[in-house]
């Protein structure tokens, strides 16, 4: 009876492949070496990570200009709500990253996190954005759907005979 050989197994992935996943592509890494300012903010279900650092008021969302991503006028006075109350409008170039949620909703985080951002640029600042509500964390979100009902508070159709 011939003797068996044993062959080992090797693995499918090769030694040079990294043992982390990559940054995705759209995201922007941001630069160390000059000082920035950082902020968290949320808002529904979306969360945004927020960096400003001294530049000439250029803003980007997840890769693409206010522009490009937020469309809709309204949205972006609401991004830039707590930059024109501060008077830092042009002082400052905005990095978001964002995800979770709708437009509103992500609107808003990152809105939370430029007012958090601004806290670590100047303190003093947290007077005028307190009294105008833009560092509290919105706690409203969308109420569940009940069993024996149409939706959160509608009822089905009531029929008397």
């Amino acid at each position: 009876m011939p003797a068996r050989t044993t062959r080992t197994r090797r693995s499918s992935r090769s030694p040079s492949t990294p043992s982390r996943p990559s940054r995705a592509r759209d995201e922007e890494i941001p630069v160390v070496n000059q000082v920035q300012y950082y902020g968290t903010g949320r808002r529904k279900t979306a969360a945004a990570r927020v960096f400003i650092r001294p530049g000439a008021g250029e803003v980007k969302v997840n890769g693409r200009s206010l522009d490009d991503y937020f469309p809709n006028e309204v949205l972006k006075m609401i991004i830039k709500q707590p930059l024109l109350l501060t008077e830092t409008a042009e002082k400052f170039d905005i990095v978001a990253s964002v995800r979770g949620g709708g437009s509103a909703g992500q609107a808003g985080a990152i809105r939370h996190g430029i007012s958090r951002a601004l806290l670590g640029f100047n303190i003093e600042l947290r007077g005028r954005l307190k009294s105008a509500g833009l560092l509290t964390r919105d706690p409203r979100r969308r109420e569940r759907k009940k069993y024996g009902q149409r939706g959160a508070r509608a009822r089905f159709q009531f029929s008397k005979r």
